[in-house]
């Protein structure tokens, strides 16, 4: 595979996305610093198809990345192949609104055709290649420069690696008749919704205890705040305040200014500054949830009770067992809050229930969950049995 210089002008940007665009899948990884901002800190575009790879700087000067961008967003003739690729396509719906597509990843694919729940990329090259990574640049500040050839050599193996071991991936998945059980999950991963920033939901990503629409609507309201106070100042949002600090205030709110002070969390400057003004006016204006942005009362459904967490056990127990002998992730055929939600009388909704995982595994789930389905030992291995079938063997019918 030709391996390309750092590409640091739009000239060569725009002749390397040239030849891509005729490839049939470009590999692509992104090297990138968000500790100190609020956006993510794009450093280093890394592409691969399997006969040239190259590293592009979109840090050089006047470069123009618009012909990579379209190559990623535009181009549904060419399948674009990342590894545990969600915050690089982050990054790109960040720049463009929108994400690349078509689009495969490899830490999904793992799960269809071996038990890896998550695999890392340095564990996938050696399952696939043999080959142990030189981890010595993993903690590089890849926004500094120049960058040195160890660096660019380092970030360029990512892309090279994931070109040679993504056909071997395909090959299996064809072999095996699973691609088209990972399809939905590749369109999960590109819909743009999982990106959008929407600073009027940022509440739900915070653990508050209780359902009171006047705490609750506090606590949204803050966070909204929180958001756009981070969002103008390009820090990551917990250098604003901290969730549980948000929680807090949004629970026990203090009536005056001076009392932030004493909330532990935030600095005693709070007490008489202008972002501890603007927190007190984002309070005062806040407005209780109504009955339809409450959280359900519980996202597992009807409580399960003593006895609905021992079938739940159980059920994890199936999930377990079937998982082995297909040699599949069991996270791929059903989540855990999935199998409480069953366990709990809960038949709708579940994609468990619906297409090949209700063939794989939803069908069993139900069958001992209603009692048709129970567990056994043969030959020192635990396996599952249907209860007709036991009946038979113990009477002797057939």
């Amino acid at each position: 595979m030709k391996i390309h210089p750092l590409i640091t002008s739009s000239d060569e940007l725009a002749a390397l996305c040239e030849r891509l665009s005729r490839a049939e899948f470009v590999a692509v990884d992104t090297e990138f610093m968000r500790e100190n901002t609020y956006w993510p800190e794009l450093c280093l575009v890394q592409v691969a198809d399997g006969n040239e790879a190259a590293a592009i700087d979109p840090l050089a000067d006047g470069i123009d990345l618009t012909p990579l961008l379209e190559l990623l967003t535009n181009n549904e003739d060419v399948l674009k192949v990342f590894h545990a690729g969600g915050q690089d396509v982050e990054i790109v719906f960040n720049a463009t609104g929108r994400t690349p597509h078509p689009i495969f990843d490899t830490q999904i694919a793992m799960m269809a055709i071996s038990q890896s729940e998550q695999i890392g990329y340095s564990n996938l090259v050696e399952s696939w290649l043999g080959k142990t990574i030189d981890k010595g640049a993993r903690f590089t500040d890849w926004s500094r420069r120049p960058l040195t050839e160890r660096q660019i050599e380092y970030a360029i193996g990512d892309v090279t690696y994931l070109a040679d071991i993504f056909p071997r991936i395909l090959k299996k998945l064809v072999k095996t008749g699973r691609g088209e059980w990972l399809d939905a999950e590749m369109e999960k991963l590109a819909d743009p919704d999982n990106y959008r920033n929407d600073p009027s939901s940022a509440w739900l990503r915070i653990k508050a205890a209780g359902r009171n629409p006047a705490m609750l609507g506090r606590l949204k309201a803050l966070a909204h705040w929180r958001e756009m106070e981070a969002q103008d100042k390009n820090i990551p949002r917990g250098r604003i305040v901290r969730d549980e600090t948000l929680a807090d205030i949004a629970s026990h709110p203090p009536k005056h200014q001076a009392d932030l002070a004493k909330v532990r969390g935030l600095s005693q400057g709070w007490k008489d500054n202008e972002i501890g003004k603007r927190l007190m006016e984002t309070l005062a204006n806040a407005k209780p949830l109504s009955d339809d942005e409450l959280p359900a009362r519980t996202a597992r459904g009807a409580p399960l009770g003593k006895e609905g967490a021992l079938v739940a056990d159980l059920l994890k127990l199936l999930l377990k067992i079937r998982a082995r002998e297909i040699d599949v992730a069991a996270r791929l055929l059903a989540r855990s809050d999935e199998l409480e939600q069953l366990a709990a009388g809960v038949r709708k909704g579940l994609p468990m229930l619906e297409g090949w995982r209700f063939d794989q595994f939803g069908r069993d789930a139900l069958e001992l969950v209603e009692g048709n389905l129970a567990f056994g030992v043969v030959g020192g291995k635990l396996r599952m049995t249907h209860v007709d079938d036991m009946a038979n063997a113990i009477t002797g019918n057939s």
